[in-house]
């Protein structure tokens, strides 16, 4: 008896592990079973506060995408997004709502610098480094304001938070405008080359010599950086800032890059997985929304996705 040759997937699907697949065909199940239990789901407006909703999570799940890309992690995203809100509304009684912006810019890339700076000058665990800040930058927020804030400049919520291109909102634009820059950077540039190398192995690279410093610190500054990118979007759509926003937004981060391929050990993890994984958490959060499921149940849920999504690739680790 002859042996038969194992059959093989197609070309197309061979780019894709079998976990994404997996994930890909739950977020398909679960979009049709919204849109037969609830007939809100697929009407506009539901679509429009879904690609809204988006905007947070996908700008920080990018940035830690690339942080993770090189074996760390960054908990200090939701610390940043409040502190960034809150300096971009608070600020505008002092300047102009574009300047008050930049400066909140600024100390998202200044705290992803110090993260990255101390990670890999002093050989520190990412975990405490970031672990640290998250809790220090939570106490300068409350320090700065311990109420909310509401921006002075119309301007900044009709410009940003409220306008439309279309029936497309201009927050989301900008997440699409991002994503495709965060894709070219890590599939086409030294830097992002070198990203997805430290994952893998970090003394090599350095062996190799490059420069492990300023890649590991550049990945910190961008996640830093969208961090208040998301945080100015996030008050600017709600017309309102608060210290206390942004507590556990760094778990949905890291959920959406793991179900997106990210291996927290680093080496893993691509923008359109990342894409897709913050797709999926939006219509979770956005059905549960819908049938009036508790909030601590939606956290619940989450947790189990990202012991899913560890489990469903712990052979790839």
């Amino acid at each position: 008896m002859t042996a038969t040759a194992p059959r093989q997937r197609p070309a197309l699907l061979q780019r894709f592990s079998r976990a994404d697949l997996l994930f890909a065909g739950a977020i398909l199940l679960l979009v049709v079973f919204a849109a037969f239990a609830s007939d809100a789901f697929l009407t506009q407006r539901n679509i429009v506060n879904i690609s809204r909703q988006i905007v947070t999570n996908g700008f920080l799940s990018l940035g830690m995408l690339m942080v993770i890309r090189t074996g760390g992690i960054d908990l200090s995203v939701g610390s940043v997004l409040a502190l960034a809100g809150l300096l971009a509304t608070g600020l505008q009684d002092q300047m102009h709502f574009s300047l008050a912006i930049a400066v909140a810019l600024a100390m998202g890339a200044a705290v992803g610098f110090l993260n990255g700076w101390l990670t890999s000058r002093f050989n520190l665990q990412p975990f405490i480094v970031t672990l640290a800040t998250m809790g220090s930058l939570r106490g300068l927020t409350y320090v700065y304001a311990d109420t909310p804030r509401y921006p002075a400049d119309e301007m900044f919520r009709s410009l940003l938070g409220g306008a439309f291109v279309g029936p497309v909102p201009v927050n989301f634009i900008i997440f699409a405008l991002a994503a495709p820059a965060v894709w070219f950077y890590l599939n086409h540039t030294v830097s992002g080359r070198a990203a997805f190398a430290l994952g893998v192995n970090k003394e090599a690279v350095r062996l190799a010599g490059v420069d492990v410093g300023k890649h590991l610190i550049f990945a910190y500054v961008a996640c830093g950086l969208f961090a208040a990118i998301a945080g100015v979007l996030l008050a600017s759509r709600l017309g309102i800032a608060q210290p206390s926003v942004g507590v556990g937004y760094e778990l949905d981060a890291i959920a959406a890059v793991v179900i997106g391929g990210g291996l927290l050990g680093g080496g893993g993890g691509t923008t359109v997985g990342v894409l897709g994984g913050v797709l999926a958490l939006a219509v979770v959060d956005n059905v549960l929304n819908l049938f009036n499921v508790d909030s601590y149940y939606q956290q619940l849920l989450k947790g189990l996705i990202i012991l899913v999504a560890v489990l469903a690739r712990r052979k790839k680790a």
